[in-house]
């Protein structure tokens, strides 16, 4: 599932190649990956533009210059791709957004979603969300305010949308490893202890921009040329990577932690 760095990789290579261009076309494949019906849908979206785009958490969000916003999550196994007839990939498409001749390919929706919105309806569809963790503003000591009085393990606390908006299991996993601490070690054990806190902070921060510089783990390109996307993918430490020998040296595990698969290294990290 694409996470913060592939969705903020994402947003900075589209911003760069759709903005202000009126969409033209629009192809729905699938109405169960929208959330009114194609006639409302291709209405309010041909000839508007897109003006902006704003990535929260995992969300990838439209501005259109009519006030309505296009909601995307790719949830498991979407993609984006952007580029012409001849250039689109051999993969089922649910979505086509035509901007002028270069089309916005939405592909494996199966879970995912591009719900148009007013600004309010999107400000109530992701109020719930917390904060991004690598928003100026998440200081050290706001991160430890997000953990205090929490109570079950690492691995869930961080990819809990509701605590920090973003992480999934990919990171999650490269999170604790950069911080010493297994996936299943308890937060109450962490946020007793200032430093234990402080290493987990800077762990969170240095992953995700490491990551979103690198242009996440997603292997297929955004459009032609595009060098820069899924270059995280083979720097992963220890996500999916069961049984290899991590950068510590120790044979990489995987285990199962709340209905969720956890890899970590048991030379490099114990419990907190």
């Amino acid at each position: 599932m694409p996470e913060l760095p592939e969705m903020e990789n994402y947003r900075t290579l589209l911003s760069k190649q759709i903005l202000d261009i009126p969409i033209t076309g629009v192809t729905v494949n699938r109405e169960k990956s929208i959330n009114t019906d194609v006639d409302t849908f291709e209405k309010h979206l041909l000839g508007a533009t897109v003006v902006y785009l704003e990535r929260r958490g995992k969300h990838l969000i439209f501005h259109l210059n009519t006030g309505g916003r296009l909601v995307l999550h790719l949830m498991l196994g979407g993609l984006l791709y952007l580029g012409t007839e001849e250039q689109r990939p051999n993969r089922t498409v649910q979505i086509e957004l035509d901007f002028s001749g270069v089309k916005l390919y939405f592909i494996g929706l199966r879970l995912g979603y591009l719900h148009l919105l007013t600004a309010k309806e999107t400000e109530e569809a992701l109020s719930d969300l917390g904060p991004d963790p690598l928003d100026h503003r998440m200081t050290l000591e706001k991160f430890t305010a997000r953990l205090k009085g929490r109570r079950g393990i690492l691995k869930t606390t961080l990819v809990n949308q509701q605590i920090f908006s973003g992480i999934g299991n990919c990171y999650s996993d490269e999170i604790a490893y950069i911080a010493g601490f297994t996936p299943g070690s308890k937060v109450q054990n962490i946020v007793q202890s200032p430093e234990k806190v402080e290493k987990l902070y800077h762990a969170t921060q240095s992953v995700l921009r490491e990551a979103t510089a690198e242009g996440g783990y997603i292997e297929m390109p955004l459009m032609e040329g595009d060098t820069l996307t899924g270059g995280f993918d083979h720097q992963c430490r220890v996500y999916d990577r069961e049984g290899e020998e991590s950068p510590s040296g120790g044979k990489i595990v995987r285990v199962e932690l709340a209905g969720k698969k956890a890899f970590y290294c048991p030379v490099q990290q114990h419990d907190a």
